[in-house]
């Protein structure tokens, strides 16, 4: 069975299995072609499903929304640690910070005031803000988690103030233009498929209405293809190679927005938050990183992989479905970017010889020990790196770079200790006989910290 049909099978045996009626798929990876599945019919005589058919994608929204922040962020419009009346007039909770609504930490009510999902009616962007003098605080800020659709529409309606445009056409000029995103849209479109409620004791399936959020959009309203959603997916975990002009965000700051913020369930630490994102632990320092979506008849899971042995980069997949129940759509994602890395990894590049270190490193290569422990000093892809001998393979090393005219100076950029300094100290011949590292004392011989050689007699 080649790689694509373990695909395409896993794909069926879900729509199968979960009674999906219209199930689209999509794989994007930095070295092959877009991979695309349908499986089921779209209920829209007009538009027979392929992969060029649209599927609301609920929550995922959140993900562009927290991109259009961090833009703002990197442009000098605000700070994370703003609170949110800093930029919006709003009539209550507006102690409430960027930050913790972003990572769900701030403690809003989960939904707009009112009952928008009994109703089926939205505020719109006035009466969203408005409205906050009757949403409550449910739990302080910064106490826990707490899933919130209204923190993430505020956020929105902050972004579109501080552009001077709409949400959606912020989104539109500032993402999906640049990245080229152009089957996703705020409102459906001809091709837009039927999402429904299937019976859970026959195998009847009837149409859900389709609510404009409004005011709320900005935390759920999109539609989009699967294959816009996996190239969206892979940005998330690889911006460098899908964006590489950084037209959207730069690297670093996505980077930033996948640091965890908090754990979703106290008790079980097996997902966090991010700014904006959910962060799905995979084991072996594999992690996936994206967003699921509910709305009314439809379900998505949109992740990006990062780490692990096979990746080829800028892997990231979508599955898009129109039941509103079948969750096995989002369990689908997480075992199709596993899949992907097994049964056809990246290819393996072959090692060639490269330059030496600079004669200014190359007296700090080798073991030195630090707080008892080994570590061993290496130059490899034109930097120094250190990694603790006794760390698993798999454990990035920390690299360092030189600050600007202190070439014994050199800052710690990734790895353990990132953002600490590493300072070298040289006897008169100028080679390097100690040195400090997170102001650690590092030698070339196992010392005790008041420095007497542990094996001295």
């Amino acid at each position: 069975m080649t790689p694509q049909q373990r695909l395409e099978r896993a794909v069926r045996k879900v729509q199968a299995d979960a009674r999906v009626p219209a199930l689209s798929v999509a794989l994007h990876r930095a070295d092959r072609d877009l991979w695309t599945c349908t499986v089921g019919t779209s209920g829209n005589p007009e538009h027979p499903l392929e992969p060029g058919s649209r599927f609301r994608i609920g929550s995922v929204t959140k993900t562009f929304t927290a991109v259009l922040v961090m833009q703002a962020r990197d442009d000098g419009l605000l700070e994370l640690d703003d609170p949110i009346s800093d930029h919006l007039d709003v009539p209550a909770h507006g102690t409430a910070t960027i930050r913790r609504l972003l990572s769900h930490t701030a403690g809003f009510q989960r939904e707009p005031h009112g009952d928008v999902w009994d109703v089926l009616v939205a505020p719109d962007d006035a009466a969203l803000l408005a409205d906050l003098a009757q949403a409550e605080r449910v739990l302080p800020n910064n106490r826990r988690y707490h899933y919130s659709n209204l923190g993430l529409a505020v956020l929105g309606q902050l972004v579109a103030r501080l552009r001077g445009g709409t949400w959606a056409s912020v989104l539109r000029e500032r993402i999906l233009e640049p990245l080229g995103l152009a089957s996703t849209t705020v409102e459906p479109t001809a091709a837009a498929v039927v999402g429904y409620l299937v019976d859970a004791y026959s195998d009847a399936a009837r149409p859900e209405p389709q609510l404009d959020l409004g005011g709320a959009g900005p935390a759920a309203q999109l539609w989009s293809t699967a294959g816009d959603m996996a190239r969206w997916a892979a940005f998330l975990a690889a911006p460098e190679l899908v964006d590489p002009g950084a037209l959207v965000l730069a690297p670093e700051t996505v980077d930033e927005m996948r640091w965890p913020q908090t754990t979703t369930d106290d008790t079980l630490w097996a997902a966090g938050f991010g700014l904006g994102l959910i962060l799905a632990p995979q084991g072996r320092r594999v992690m996936h990183i994206g967003h699921d979506g509910a709305m009314p008849g439809f379900l998505a899971g949109v992740y990006g992989r990062r780490g692990g042995e096979g990746n080829p980069g800028a892997l990231g997949a979508a599955v898009l479905g129109s039941s509103g129940t079948a969750t096995e759509i989002n369990d689908l994602v997480h075992e199709l970017l596993a899949l992907a890395v097994e049964a056809d990894p990246a290819e393996i590049p072959a090692w060639s010889p490269g330059r030496a270190a600079p004669e200014a490193y190359s007296s700090v290569l080798g073991p030195w020990w630090g707080e008892g422990f080994a570590h061993v000093f290496s130059w490899h892809d034109g930097t120094l790196q250190a990694r603790a001998v006794d760390v698993p393979a798999d454990r990035p090393p920390s690299v360092f770079r030189p600050l600007p005219d202190q070439p014994d100076v050199l800052r710690t950029v990734s790895g353990r200790e990132a953002g600490e300094l590493l300072r070298l100290s040289r006897d008169a011949g100028g080679r390097v006989v100690r040195m400090h590292w997170a102001t650690y004392r590092f030698t070339r011989v196992q010392e005790t910290f008041d420095g007497v050689p542990v094996s001295r007699g």
